[in-house]
């Protein structure tokens, strides 16, 4: 059966053929440099660092790209604010965010392209847009001619008449259509700038990404991956731009969107875990709690494409289930020397199995990554491993399908490994620790409920009290 994947761009599963035989560009949105990662980007990466591994399990080579944004707006009002440079914020998020895709056992990407790198390509693609009349300049800005491509909304699939009426669009008189775009935006007082033809500026988001793309990649890329959040106005306008200015088609083959993680019981108005909204957990507190397995195999058992609200019991469940797993990689005792025997049966029995494993677990992949039923391959073959063991199999015996369930656990990026954390040795007794709190609380005991808070707080752990209770997390 051929890997298919579902593309955005046309709706529908899709053979997966890449422009050239056996080779695969690829390339995901990466983070903005103005906070820290939440778990909902972590979810984003986790994802394609899945579909990474598992098309280097399928034999191809792959070159994956991931962007740093280092110049937005965001970013130059929080360096502002704590009167530093965006190179220094940038560095302090960027090292932070490698520091937590290690401990997430994410492999690194294969380039770490910034925006502020490709300032000289991004000036190239913009002058181009304008000699081609895809874009004009007006007092040291320039905007891209929406209704001069007209394929403009083939990924969002929605007519620029219907994106005008829903937008929020800031009204600007020197536009010649509401729904321009900014690609390189004139310097105001205190912001960085380079200079242009024309005039001093910055680029704006959009081209960012076609820049570092173009630098990296080429013209034209196999797949573009991304949280369904950017599908409009970001991917749709990089397609717009990128597409107008190589004169090649399609600039993604593929187009890959995760779906959107919020947190369990979250009422604001988003439909996903937001930074500047603050309904957020960071990588680093998620981590102080649970394994970067735990977090992986609770992630991976929802398919990619759907909705998922973070609890931290689910994630609890998903720790108990590695349990199962781990077990059955574990080294078999060895028998007495009086029960050793040539019986091949038993393991020519669990060789089948693991075969058969490994067959499901392929076909669950190749049907657009569908990790729920390749984490059910797992637990299947675990299952028959550690009955067997209970049966006294011996660990040659054992060896061949433990093998192959430490393989197809590693193509989803789980190292069945014990955790290690003292931190999360330390979870069960902190959340002891705030059941006697509320205990005490109701009691109208608050001195001692106080004092747990306090020490609490010199170990490193803050309390949060709230609607749905108390939450933890480490400082």
């Amino acid at each position: 059966m051929p890997l298919k994947l579902y593309n955005t761009l046309t709706r529908q599963k899709e053979e997966f053929i890449p422009h050239t035989p056996n080779r695969v560009a690829m390339y995901v949105c990466g983070p903005n440099l103005y906070d820290p990662i939440h778990v909902g980007h972590a979810f984003s990466y986790i994802i394609f660092d899945t579909v990474k591994r598992y098309l280097t399990f399928r034999g191809y080579q792959v070159r994956h790209v991931q962007n740093f944004t280092d110049i937005e707006d965001r970013i130059i009002a929080k360096a502002q604010k704590e009167n530093t440079t965006i190179q220094a914020l940038a560095q302090t998020y960027i090292d932070r965010f490698m520091n937590e895709m290690d401990a997430l056992n994410i492999q690194r990407a294969d380039a770490y392209p910034r925006a502020t790198g490709v300032i000289p390509t991004i000036i190239e693609i913009v002058q181009g847009l304008i000699d081609k009349g895809f874009a004009y300049a007006v007092e040291g800005d320039v905007y891209f001619r929406v209704r001069q491509d007209p394929d403009y909304g083939k990924l969002s699939h929605r007519s620029l008449d219907d994106m005008e009426a829903g937008a929020r669009i800031e009204v600007d008189e020197r536009k010649e259509d509401p729904m321009d775009f900014a690609l390189w935006k004139a310097a105001k007082p205190g912001e960085p700038s380079w200079d242009s033809p024309w005039g001093k500026g910055r680029p704006g988001w959009h081209i960012e990404c076609s820049a570092m793309n173009l630098a990296a990649h080429g013209p034209q890329i196999d797949i573009h991956g991304g949280g369904q959040d950017v599908i409009f106005p970001h991917h749709e306008n990089e397609i717009a731009q990128s597409e107008s200015f190589t004169g090649k088609e399609p600039f993604a083959k593929y187009w890959m969107h995760n779906a959107l993680l919020r947190l369990a019981g979250d009422t604001s108005a988003e439909d996903k875990m937001s930074r500047h909204v603050g309904n957020t957990l960071w990588v680093k507190d998620a981590l102080a709690r649970h394994s970067a397995d735990a977090i992986r195999l609770y992630l991976l058992s929802t398919h990619y494409r759907t909705p998922l609200a973070w609890t931290d019991d689910d994630v609890d469940a998903a720790a108990r289930g590695l349990e199962r797993l781990r077990a059955a990689v574990a080294p078999a005792a060895a028998p007495p020397p009086s029960s050793k025997t040539n019986d091949k049966s038993g393991e020519n029995t669990l060789a089948k199995i693991a075969s058969e494993a490994r067959g499901k677990f392929i076909t669950a992949m190749d049907d657009d990554f569908g990790t729920p039923q390749a984490v059910a391959a797992l637990y299947d073959l675990a299952r028959e491993i550690n009955r067997a063991r209970g049966d006294g199999a011996s660990a040659e015996m054992l060896a061949p399908a433990q093998a192959a369930l430490r393989e197809l656990a590693g193509v989803l990026g789980l190292t069945l490994q014990e955790p290690a954390s003292e931190k999360m040795a330390a979870a069960p007794f902190i959340e002891l620790l705030i059941a006697i709190r509320k205990d005490l609380r109701a009691a109208k005991q608050f001195a001692l409920s106080d004092k747990i808070r306090d020490e609490l707080a010199k170990l490193g752990v803050t309390l949060e009290d709230g609607a749905q209770g108390t939450k933890w997390k480490s400082t």
